[in-house]
């Protein structure tokens, strides 16, 4: 049985948030899933179709409405925090927006589950530790120091310190998680695996940043709501847990095998001009979540979930096509 009956998902509308509501739906039959999304371009209610009506209720506001979040909080005992403006190039272009999402935020659903002493897990990212050389035998733990590249990823460490801060100052019941790249179903089309996929699938030639060389840690965002969860239930308060599946792939590397699932030379792509600040290699040990929760990863094949992902477009594209153009467009203009 669940600890947690009803809960609150920010962001449920997006990319990781949804796939995390699904998997809650699929996996906890007691527990009612309140989501609560803006929307914006990367939030698509049609993410969380299929859902029963009787596990899910949807809300469309803003995680900046105090109001809002007074009368959503009381009624949950638990919030899942992913809602986060989370694209690089789009915090170089404009940071505003990070600023107001990621830690303005943050701030005002602390404060609604501060004033409901409500359970309260916030979902992060790995890019807040910055990056590591590529020749480094080392990888990100619990301790390794913040040092943010991108006004996205500094917006997401000002936000963990609150949480932090919460949870010294107040008492509040909480925990972080930091991730490694996720990859799978849903993931907006502006992203680097699902643009190469569909890219592909329209004609348009791939595109790869700079030399290639820069090396993520991928995970299937199936793993990632299983360990989100597991932290939920099991995780000691004011801990930080980092999530990750042992997937480091180079950027060509992963454009090759797309391109080789798709039919297509291992070559068959453009190069295009760097992102400024492109960190060069995240690389996660998730030891304490294993060993502490006893999660691991259900996806140990990227090969295996790539596949999966590129069916998954291949099967929807009518999910994605109305805004291939409008994507392109702004990668044209900027050079990428």
């Amino acid at each position: 049985m669940s600890t947690y009956k009803n809960i609150l998902v920010t962001g449920g509308a997006g990319f990781i948030g949804s796939n995390f509501v699904h998997w809650v739906v699929e996996n906890e039959p007691d527990v009612h899933v309140v989501v609560l999304d803006a929307l914006t371009y990367a939030g698509n209610k049609e993410n969380l179709a299929g859902i029963p009506e009787d596990r899910m209720e949807f809300i469309h506001g803003d995680i900046c409405d105090a109001e809002l979040l007074a009368d959503i909080v009381p009624r949950v005992d638990a919030i899942v925090h992913f809602a986060a403006e989370s694209h690089n190039d789009n915090s170089i272009s404009d940071p505003t927006p990070f600023v107001r999402t990621n830690v303005e935020g943050t701030f005002q659903l602390l404060e609604a589950a501060r004033a409901n002493n409500t359970r309260f897990h916030h979902i992060s990212t790995d890019e807040v530790y910055g990056d590591l050389a590529l020749d480094d035998p080392n990888r990100f733990t619990e301790e390794t120091p913040y040092k943010p590249s991108s006004p996205y990823s500094s917006t997401k460490a000002s936000s963990d310190m609150l949480v932090r801060a919460w949870h010294r100052t107040y008492g509040l019941n909480t925990t972080i998680s930091n991730c490694s790249n996720n990859y799978g179903p849903r993931q907006h089309i502006e992203k680097f695996i699902p643009r190469q996929i569909t890219n592909i699938i329209s004609g348009i030639s791939p595109k790869l940043y700079g030399d290639g060389k820069n090396v993520r840690d991928w995970i299937h965002t199936e793993d990632h709501s299983s360990a989100v969860w597991a932290i939920l239930e099991g995780g000691r308060s004011g801990e930080t847990y980092l999530i990750g599946a042992d997937g480091e792939k180079n950027n060509l590397e992963v454009l090759r095998a797309i391109l080789k699932n798709m039919g297509h030379a291992e070559d068959d792509f453009e190069w295009v001009r760097d992102r400024p600040g492109h960190d060069r290699r995240y690389a996660i040990d998730s030891t304490k979540l294993r060993r502490e929760l006893g999660w691991t990863p259900k996806h140990t094949s990227f090969d295996e979930g790539l596949a999966d992902t590129i069916a998954w477009y291949e099967a929807n594209e009518d999910w994605w096509r109305s805004s291939k153009d409008a994507v392109e467009q702004k990668y044209a203009q900027a050079g990428q």
